[in-house]
């Protein structure tokens, strides 16, 4: 049985061996994922419900746990302009697309402010020159004015590098990423994370 992963961009193509090191232990028998691209976030938001809904019918949804929306909260400009912090973003574009969607196996989750916060999480799996100039506070505060993935970018290039590639970096660096370690500075990771695994669970894995 597998998890469809509705993605904006090519990063989360590493996300599968990385969820699948945190889920497998704790299941009886391993989980399968399908990662699904969207054109950006844009496409995703437009086309989410009728895309999702084709995994829900037939004999394939018999194999299929859940569709997972996941975007990064950093990027798309669909809030409403009232919605600035974090939490009202988040509360606001969760509920926006699970309504949209409106089904009881989908699920809307959104990395803070992107998938390479999480990354942030744990320096070590960082060269240390770069990982010694990170931030020392919690990866999901690292923000809407200089988002994860520009923050190593700069610290590449001011490393002597030729800066951060979203692709490149993060086909290596979640390989080594530990998600525990990530799920613990991360909380919306972590949610993220349990909502797999209770669903997994109720499954039959």
């Amino acid at each position: 049985m597998r998890f469809v992963i509705f993605a904006e961009g090519y990063t989360e193509q590493f996300l599968p061996a990385f969820f699948k090191r945190w889920l497998d232990p704790q299941l009886a028998r391993p989980v399968g994922f399908h990662v699904v691209k969207f054109n950006g976030w844009s496409q995703l938001v437009a086309e989410a419900a009728v895309r999702a809904h084709q995994y829900f019918v037939g004999q394939e949804s018999l194999d299929v746990i859940a569709v997972i929306g996941l975007l990064d909260l950093y990027g798309p400009d669909f809030y409403p302009v009232h919605r600035r912090s974090v939490a009202e973003r988040h509360e606001w574009a969760v509920h926006h697309l699970n309504q949209k969607v409106n089904h009881p196996k989908f699920r809307m989750h959104f990395a803070v402010h992107e998938v390479e916060a999480w990354l942030l999480a744990h320096p070590e799996i960082m060269p240390r020159n770069v990982s010694v100039k990170l931030p020392k506070r919690p990866p999901e505060t690292v923000n809407f004015d200089e988002p994860p993935s520009r923050l190593l970018d700069r610290l590449f290039h001011a490393n002597g590098g030729t800066g951060y590639h979203k692709v490149r970096g993060g086909r290596k660096f979640f390989a080594r990423l530990d998600p525990s370690i990530a799920a613990t500075k991360c909380p919306h990771l972590d949610a993220l994370l349990n909502d797999m695994l209770s669903m997994a669970k109720a499954a039959g894995l």
